[in-house]
């Protein structure tokens, strides 16, 4: 006699087989990955940033080694306001914030494996961060008038953040699909590059196109 093998319905060939939240094979070193570099960049820049505001608070006439030209300039965004927005410098979010992402991927690489509640607050953790991070691209752009370019880095980061984040959450159900977004789901997990690349040439252009009476200058 032969063992009958059960066929997945037609429901439910497209479902991921690992548990809610937890990847597996090429999907979780390359998530592994992600975090870390983006982690790891994020803190770096957040790190720097934190020095040169330390060192400016206690010495106003300190120039910070990004301040490039006018443009491109650390100083100019650290004496604003929306440096600080809850009265504290925002580099300081982004050294608890990248550090949890830098240990996620750490204890990943190590073979953990997190509860869905994790995978939740990190999805809320970064939607945190990426609404903050494009209300300080519009105030970088349009109110201060100065580029930092490690808070640009901070900004690539968050966004890598974000996005693989709640791609990773959408396909193992951390955040529940409905079979008929499942087919986007897994179009997007596909072409995953697509929409980051798209993100950060908006931003670039903007960038371009709001400085540009400067960087013609330079041509």
């Amino acid at each position: 006699m032969t063992a009958a093998v059960a066929r997945p319905a037609d429901g439910d060939r497209d479902r991921d087989p690992v548990p809610a939240g937890q990847p597996a094979g090429a999907g979780r070193r390359g998530l592994i990955w992600l975090l870390a570099v983006a982690g790891a960049l994020g803190l770096a820049a957040s790190s720097v940033l934190t020095f040169d505001k330390l060192r400016l608070l206690a010495n106003p006439d300190y120039v910070p080694s990004c301040n490039i030209n006018p443009i491109i300039s650390c100083g100019s965004v650290m004496r604003t306001e929306q440096a600080a927005l809850l009265g504290f410098p925002n580099s300081l979010l982004g050294l608890v914030g990248f550090t949890v992402v830098l240990a996620t991927a750490l204890g990943l690489a190590a073979g953990a494996r997190y509860h869905r509640w994790y995978w939740l607050g990190l999805q809320a953790g970064s939607l945190l961060g990426v609404v903050l991070v494009h209300w300080l691209i519009g105030q970088s752009l349009y109110t201060i008038g100065a580029l930092c370019p490690y808070c640009m880095v901070v900004w690539a980061s968050t966004i890598a953040l974000f996005w693989y984040t709640t791609l990773h959450n959408l396909r193992t159900g951390v955040i529940p699909v409905g079979d008929r977004l499942r087919p986007v789901v897994r179009e997007l997990n596909r072409y995953h590059w697509a929409v980051p690349v798209l993100w950060y040439a908006v931003i670039a252009l903007l960038v371009l196109n709001r400085f540009w009476y400067y960087w013609q200058t330079l041509l």
